[in-house]
């Protein structure tokens, strides 16, 4: 009986003793004072989730108990949503996965102030129903005054799909062999596949339209379109393959080549471009595809441009009236942030991406050295070569400056508390400051030195 008492109170030292049982409660945890301001602007559920995740790795043995709130408070996250700002080291300025085009400051005020109620739909001045969006719509007519009409959709996709609805889907004049939708000419080479496996002519032909191919992968002629243009036909549609490049033996048609067919000729320029930029000659923009006799143009408003994601359609009065009225632009139309942050685009200040674009190597020399040398080592300013990424400018290549560490380091940065997505290459992790703008270097060295300590 005696050895049974000793064997007892050995067992129960040892449940004492658990690490596990030290774990403080969660409304315990949720009491602590430095917490209360977190309840207020993140919510009682996503502070909990916050506390249970410390709970958990105290219960692991990564934490002491006693440490519970304290790493509670330092995990806590800057706002209620589970998306996370994140510097862009990686040299692509339009990155797809990481939202592609940083909005400017006008911008972001303009998103702040139409957060809440706001006339995105009156006409405060005689209290009737107004034009959704009327200013944005200004602004984006005023940016490319060759345009006779405008109109704005949730994403380019969107836009090109409402063009093809309209002109050659299963709703459009029927064709002549009743076989559903018109006829959408467009080249073979021109078929592209956009990001996440969506291809073009499957988004084509979800219209009801049936595409008609003309030429081959690299070489195609005015004759090709003008043999294939007939009563059957809805549009000739022009692809910039904005992410890819033929060269070598190839030849292609500009709109003016395909103009005097009796067609709506639509030009999917896709990264935005309003007007003709220096830096980038072979991109095409939507100011000279007007000019050129475009009937329609597309575009998407958070590359080039620099705005938020977004659909542009410019082009023929009458057509983008067309368009505006057509049943299919209600399921594609913006919200009142898109358009209270595409017109601040449109109208205030330069954007991060036309700064960032055109940024001297001298300037970015100048920083990564600063940078590296904040850093200490074994950091190492280098050149290193950039691009524009997000379906813009393929193979044009931007020289630019940067921090090269050792490539461990890579997933480090990006795990952190403020991430740092950079690039591995030849067994460096380099950290490109054409991405960067100017104002988060400070975040960068931070960062570096946090997982260096």
């Amino acid at each position: 009986m005696g050895a049974l008492a000793v064997g007892l109170g050995a067992h129960n030292v040892g449940v004492s003793d658990d690490h596990r049982r030290r774990v403080p409660r969660t409304d315990t945890v949720l009491a602590d004072a430095r917490l209360e301001p977190a309840l207020a602007t993140l919510g009682r559920a996503r502070v909990k989730e916050v506390v249970v995740a410390a709970q958990d790795r105290a219960r692991a043995g990564e934490i002491a108990p006693e440490a519970v709130a304290d790493e509670a408070v330092a995990s806590l996250p800057p706002t209620a949503a589970s998306m996370r700002p994140v510097v862009n080291a990686t040299g692509v300025l339009l990155h797809t996965n990481l939202g592609r085009a940083p909005l400017s400051a006008a911008a972001r005020d303009a998103l702040d102030a139409a957060a809440g109620t706001t006339d995105v739909e009156l006409d405060l001045a005689t209290g009737g129903r107004g034009r959704r969006g009327a200013g944005a719509l200004a602004a984006l007519a005023a940016a490319v005054p060759d345009a006779g009409g405008v109109h704005v959709t949730n994403n380019g996709a969107a836009a090109l799909i409402l063009a093809a609805t309209a002109l050659a889907g299963g709703d459009a004049t029927r064709s002549s062999t009743g076989r559903g939708g018109r006829e959408i000419v467009i080249a073979r080479g021109e078929m592209v596949e956009i990001g996440d496996g969506f291809r073009l002519p499957d988004l084509l032909e979800s219209t009801g339209a049936r595409l008609r191919e003309v030429g081959t992968t690299n070489r195609v002629h005015p004759a090709d379109y003008a043999d294939a243009v007939g009563p059957d036909t809805g549009m000739i549609l022009k692809v910039h393959p904005s992410n890819f490049v033929v060269t070598g033996f190839t030849s292609s048609v500009p709109v003016s080549g395909l103009l005097g067919l009796g067609v709506p000729v639509v030009s999917d320029i896709g990264s935005g471009l309003l007007a003709p930029h220096p830096l980038l000659p072979d991109e095409p923009d939507a100011t000279t595809e007007l000019r050129a006799g475009a009937s329609l143009v597309t575009a998407s408003g958070d590359k080039l441009l620099g705005g938020p994601q977004a659909g542009l359609l410019l082009g023929d009065a009458d057509l983008v009236h067309r368009l505006r009225r057509h049943p299919l632009a209600r399921a594609l139309r913006v919200d009142k942030l898109t358009l209270a942050a595409l017109e601040a685009t449109l109208r205030g200040p330069a954007p991060p991406v036309r700064s960032l674009l055109e940024a001297s190597v001298a300037s970015l020399r100048s920083r990564a050295a600063s940078v590296a040398a904040r850093i200490g080592a074994p950091a190492e300013a280098i050149d290193c070569v950039a691009e524009v990424g997000g379906g813009g400018a393929p193979g044009v290549a931007l020289p630019s400056a940067g921090v090269a560490l050792p490539s461990a380091l890579a997933d480090r940065l990006r795990t952190g508390r403020d991430p740092v997505v950079a690039r591995v290459e030849q067994g460096r992790c380099v950290l490109d400051l054409r991405s960067v703008p100017p104002e988060a270097d400070s975040r960068v060295v931070s960062a570096v030195r946090s997982v260096l300590a």
